[in-house]
């Protein structure tokens, strides 16, 4: 669970509070309260990162001087990722807080990602997501929430299998990337990806970033359930494409004058 709580009397000053309990599902399926000093490693500024009740919440701070990140030990090859996040209340303008898997490779990286974009008193929070496959991003596309992301907790998700990636909010899909190899569009299936969480500052365009590889295609996310949205899926998956998102790269023309062959994919 992640909860972030704005404090004033500091200048610029947020609290990141997470309560690990992580649900990941690779080679190994685990569902328990995880411990950050047994499960993760901080990626940047340790000193703004604080272990409360023996490591099962973890307090991250931004500042005027720096943020801070973490990121699961291990990798994982496919499955399901997910996590329980509260955003700040009130005015959270020029904060990212980003729940996303990354290769973390170099040069060819695969990324998947979940940001959430503050914003000024009384405004939605943007919800961002974000995909590279083969070192290729520029993939954006934006969400209004629906529901208030600071009053109560809600379940963020990715499903990553051999036939399509699924961003969930309480299981309610919101965007869906289809493996299309098959028609010359790249797809993330190649490296494993490791689970990162960081808090940072993006005032200047936020406001309206050892392995365990599971390839067996008899692994229950490869199942025949999980290769295309069931009904509920897709209607809720249609409501929130007519009702909510606010930008999708595939209709921006100014930055692609050609549309993206994946665009014309569908579900």
């Amino acid at each position: 669970m992640v909860i972030i709580y704005p404090l004033r009397n500091n200048g610029v000053f947020f609290m990141l509070l997470l309560l690990l309990w992580i649900l990941v599902s690779g080679v190994f399926v685990w569902a328990r309260p995880a411990s950050f000093e047994q499960d993760f490693r901080v990626t940047w500024s340790e000193s703004h990162i604080k272990q409360i009740d023996q490591g099962r919440t973890i307090q991250l701070i931004l500042d005027q001087r720096s943020g801070c990140g973490f990121a699961s030990k291990v990798k994982y090859m496919f499955g399901r990722v997910s996590m329980k996040i509260k955003l700040v209340p009130g005015d959270s303008a020029g904060t990212v807080t980003a729940f996303y898997m990354n290769s973390d490779t170099d040069s060819v990286r695969d990324e998947l990602d979940f940001e959430f974009l503050g914003n000024r008193s009384g405004q939605p929070y943007t919800v961002q997501t974000n995909i590279y496959a083969h070192g290729k991003g520029d993939r954006e596309q934006r969400v209004n929430l629906w529901f208030d992301p600071a009053a109560d907790f809600h379940t963020y998700s990715i499903l990553w299998n051999h036939h399509h990636i699924v961003f969930y909010i309480d299981q309610v899909p919101i965007r869906v990337y289809k493996n299309n190899e098959a028609k010359g569009i790249p797809y993330p299936k190649m490296q494993a990806m490791g689970v990162f969480t960081t808090l940072w500052e993006a005032d200047n365009w936020a406001t309206r970033g050892p392995s365990t590889c599971g390839n067996n295609p008899r692994n229950w996310w490869e199942g025949a359930e999980y290769e295309t949205l069931n009904a509920i899926e897709a209607r809720r998956y249609r409501w929130v494409r007519m009702n909510h998102i606010i930008y999708d790269y595939c209709q921006d023309k100014s930055r692609y004058p050609i549309t993206p062959h994946e665009c014309f994919a569908g579900i």
